[in-house]
């Protein structure tokens, strides 16, 4: 297993959010995450993904026990093992897709050369060889979105975790967001956890968990 999560407890004061879940997926799988507007779902992904910390409960990634390292440690693995797609690109308005795609590489210390190298290798994959120097506005929502996932995979993630990453695009557009996700799976073998309300993209998923009032039914 490449995630291990056993009885996560989340409270914000009085408010329990999430009641003991189990959660558990393989290396390559894609999982998506659905269920009513607070229903504990982004709780439980910010948890997953080491952005947020459960009151109780186990957390074992790749083989690391994320909830015992320290709090120097903690951001390393994760910008190392951890990728982020959210709705919203949160892209760096004054920087060119590649300079985007580059940052958390070499915060990690990549040699620059190698991160550019690697950033256009992904870009290429993503379908963005032509807009390597393109800055944000200069992209589509879509264009954008690829330029994301590209980001979050530069590290060579464990496990890549998308939080509504179609939620913001037309209705062709995110058949084209979907797809990738599934190539990327079947070229990299990646592990992909999405949270989606959108039952198009759930149904192409190999598991579909529903979470309803801090627990899944």
């Amino acid at each position: 297993m490449i995630i291990q999560a056993h009885d996560i407890r989340k409270s914000f004061g009085p408010l329990e959010v999430l009641k003991g879940v189990d959660f558990e997926a393989e290396k390559g799988e894609v999982v998506a995450i659905t269920g009513a507007s607070g229903a504990g779902k982004t709780t439980l992904l910010e948890i997953l993904g080491t952005l947020s910390s459960p009151n109780s409960g186990s957390l074992i990634i790749d083989g690391t026990d994320v909830l015992a390292l320290s709090a120097k440690a903690l951001p390393a693995f994760r910008g190392k093992r951890i990728g982020f797609v959210f709705q919203f690109h949160h892209l760096l308005p004054e920087f060119t897709s590649e300079e985007n795609v580059m940052i958390p590489a070499l915060i990690a210390g990549t040699p620059a050369a190698e991160a550019r190298k690697k950033a256009g290798e992904l870009l290429e994959r993503v379908g963005l060889k032509d807009r390597t120097a393109h800055k944000p506005s200069e992209l589509s929502g879509g264009e954008q979105q690829r330029v994301a996932i590209a980001r979050a995979l530069i590290n060579s993630p464990a496990v890549l975790f998308a939080d509504e990453p179609t939620g913001n695009l037309d209705s062709v557009t995110k058949e084209e967001i979907h797809s990738l996700f599934f190539d990327l799976r079947r070229d990299l073998g990646q592990t992909i956890i999405l949270v989606t309300h959108d039952p198009a993209l759930a149904n192409l998923c190999d598991r579909t968990l529903t979470m309803k009032d801090g627990l899944f039914v």
